[in-house]
């Protein structure tokens, strides 16, 4: 039940995911306006749309439109020519679909990590088990890798996880990699090798800032594509999405350029937290995981002023800081930290 059930925020609540602004004024009502929302990884700087013809709005989905993107995310993503790629309405589509088409007992989840993948996989009734070590994958029927990892940007080498996908295919198992975050470090990447037995998951809406369009990727074997497919069924991605798709992925020195901004921002966002009195723990492009004795204060005082962050309740030290988007949110977060922004 979300805070909104009852049209109020009772005391104490928690926003236990990214980008529940309607959640977050109800927690904080009092609020200025806008709210800077840090609690998602997404790029603050959005790949500008492409002109969209009526034609995307007032037809179904062409398959030819989608096999043309689902090529510029092969290439976009080095993918292998045995490997195949299949679109669909976001990661989060694929992440609700694996359970139903995998069958599986037992799963383990490399962690401490987001809680979506455990979570599906418990509703399709399987155990699942949150490991610490990267060996402890590999006696599972379904292992989970986020790498980068969400939320302290933990990575796993490709050769790595390219040994347990190889042994766990001799067994008829499943390695899924969620390189949701591996834009902007393809060097980390299993996608170029993509070995049997492994599934990689990419995002475009985080990587590209769009995550709106609901657009994401799966690189797998043809068999298991054929399955995903079967059961995303037709027109699972939208007209406007296959446009804005195409578009992105033909724009690489886009992608380039947007890279050694957020390399700059990330540099800053992580002076302002420890001129504050936070710890550094990790993070990725997009986002940054600090830590504090008094994070729910933290919390608390950065909601008061219209600043959304992420926090962890198994991990009460912990907050996840997105980048600000603009001049005017990188001062207001300053303010609110209390330091001065030096760049």
């Amino acid at each position: 039940m979300t805070l909104l059930a009852h049209g109020r925020a009772p005391a104490g609540a928690l926003l236990l995911h990214g980008g529940r602004l309607d959640e977050a004024r109800l927690l904080f009502p009092q609020a200025p306006e806008p709210w800077i929302d840090l609690s998602t990884g997404v790029n603050p700087h959005a790949y500008p749309l492409p002109h969209i013809l009526q034609e995307a709005w007032t037809r179904l989905p062409d398959a030819g439109a989608l096999a043309a993107l689902e090529i510029a995310a092969a290439r976009t993503y080095r993918a292998p020519a045995h490997v195949e790629i299949v679109a669909g309405a976001g990661t989060q589509a694929f992440i609700q679909a694996l359970p139903q088409i995998v069958p599986a007992r037992r799963v383990a989840v490399l962690g401490f990590t987001y809680a979506e993948h455990g979570e599906s996989w418990r509703r399709a009734g399987a155990r699942v088990d949150v490991v610490e070590a990267v060996e402890a994958l590999a006696a599972a029927d379904v292992a989970v890798v986020v790498n980068p990892n969400n939320p302290d940007g933990r990575i796993v080498a490709p050769q790595r996880l390219a040994e347990i996908a190889h042994g766990m295919a001799a067994r008829g198992r499943l390695l899924i990699v969620d390189e949701a975050f591996m834009d902007f470090t393809p060097q980390h990447s299993l996608a170029p090798a993509m070995p049997e037995g492994a599934l990689a998951l990419r995002s475009f809406g985080k990587a590209y800032g769009l995550p709106g369009v609901r657009l994401g990727f799966a690189l797998c074997a043809p068999a298991l594509a054929a399955s995903l497919r079967a059961a995303l069924g037709p027109w699972n991605v939208s007209g406007p999405a296959l446009v804005v798709g195409a578009a992105a992925f033909g724009d690489a020195d886009w992608l380039q350029g947007v890279a050694a901004t957020l390399a700059q921002e990330s540099e800053r966002l992580d002076a302002l937290l420890q001129r504050a009195g936070f710890e550094l723990v990790g993070g990725a492009s997009l986002y940054r995981l600090a830590a504090h004795d008094d994070a729910a204060t933290w919390f608390g005082r950065l909601g008061a002023r219209g600043i959304l962050t992420r926090r962890f309740p198994q991990r009460p030290r912990w907050l996840r800081f997105g980048l600000p988007a603009t001049r005017e949110a990188w001062a207001r977060l300053a303010q609110a930290l209390g330091v001065s922004d030096e760049s």
